[in-house]
């Protein structure tokens, strides 16, 4: 940081060898004007701009929301009262946004006051955070289903053989209630079993993930009412990774089915693979990943929604039971990958990141 005591030697204001070219947060020194007259490397990458486009510029035309007032800026430089501003979204003209924190501090070069601006990224400690926050909230959710699903299932069994004992007694006609209480008990022990969700150990086999896309491919072309179109978008140089190929199968499935059901008859279903690297899967760094997307064009899912959306229970569907899901991120946690979901009206994207073995890759 520099302080306003600062003086750099005439002629050399903006210099490289004069300011922080090897900082990693992001360093931009407006004038008096609050034009940019420096950008560190950092800044350039960080505003995917060289000094040469930047050098003249506003804040205005930098960015579609200016961060920080000229009205402010200018007070900085009367007062030389230094600022900071956390959790800052900049967007920018292409509409891509990023979350920052901003200082704010005045110095001199030269004897004329300026502005020293420092940017500091802040959306993967973020993203780091919530991950780990909704994951925290989904397993305490699973587990408070799980205890309730055993306290509801015991009685369960006792009801149905009572009804069943009852049912040697009664004639024909009064059997008619007692099959009835038989089904629904039958009913319940099936949903129980299905919020309990998958228990077996992953069966681990090093193969091929298109094998397995395939596969849910075709299976649902044979059960697609609503002729949704299949589109392939695969990474053939992608190694083969170890998965449980039933559970990696069920997981898709589950998640394709859901874009089924919500998107329209000229509705569309991308099966992507890419390879992804350097990747944080539960608060691990992962240097390879193989990365599945199932992307569809239906009208989103409910913002409201997005924060709870694996939970079990939660269905933005009024006929849906909220388990699908679910089921996914528990199979897929199964294999120590990632389920995660961006969306908005016309894209909706689940990703799935399983780990690549470093001898997978090789």
């Amino acid at each position: 940081m520099y302080s306003s005591n600062n003086q750099m030697p005439k002629n050399k204001l903006y210099y490289q060898q004069n300011l922080p070219n090897q900082m990693v947060t992001a360093v931009i020194v407006l004038n008096s004007e609050l034009t940019v007259q420096y950008a560190n490397p950092a800044a350039e990458a960080l505003l995917i701009k060289s000094i040469n486009k930047l050098k003249g510029s506003t804040l205005n035309t930098i960015f579609f929301n200016n961060p920080i007032s000229d009205k402010r800026l200018k007070q900085l430089l009367t007062s030389g009262q230094e600022f900071s501003d956390s959790d800052v979204i900049l967007e920018f003209f292409d509409r891509r946004k990023i979350t920052v924190e901003i200082t704010a501090s005045s110095v001199v070069f030269d004897k004329n006051p300026h502005i020293l601006l420092e940017f500091k990224q802040i959306d993967q400690q973020k993203q780091i955070s919530a991950e780990a926050f909704q994951q925290q909230q989904w397993e305490s959710a699973r587990d408070l289903i799980r205890g309730l699903a055993h306290e509801i299932k015991n009685p369960l069994g006792g009801l149905r053989g009572a009804a069943q004992l009852l049912n040697r007694e009664l004639n024909e006609e009064q059997q008619e209630y007692t099959q009835m209480i038989i089904e629904q008990a039958d009913r319940l022990t099936n949903l129980v079993d299905r919020l309990l969700g998958p228990n077996q150990v992953p069966k681990m086999a090093t193969q091929n993930i298109h094998i397995v896309l395939e596969k849910v491919a075709q299976l649902v072309s044979f059960n697609n009412p609503q002729q949704s179109e299949i589109i392939k978008d695969y990474d053939p140089s992608l190694p083969d990774i170890c998965f449980d190929e039933d559970k990696i199968h069920q997981a898709i499935l589950n998640i394709i089915n859901n874009a089924i059901q919500v998107i329209g008859s000229d509705g569309q279903i991308i099966l992507k693979t890419r390879a992804a690297s350097n990747k944080t899967i539960n608060g691990k760094k992962i240097k390879l990943a193989a990365q599945i997307s199932i992307i569809d064009n239906g009208p989103g899912i409910p913002e409201k929604l997005q924060d709870t959306l694996f939970y079990p229970m939660v269905s933005g569907r009024a006929n849906g039971t909220g388990l699908g899901l679910s089921i996914s991120q528990t199979l897929v946690n199964q294999h120590q990958g990632k389920l995660s979901c961006v969306s908005q009206p016309g894209h909706t994207e689940f990703i799935i990141l399983l780990p690549i073995t470093q001898e997978a890759a090789s």
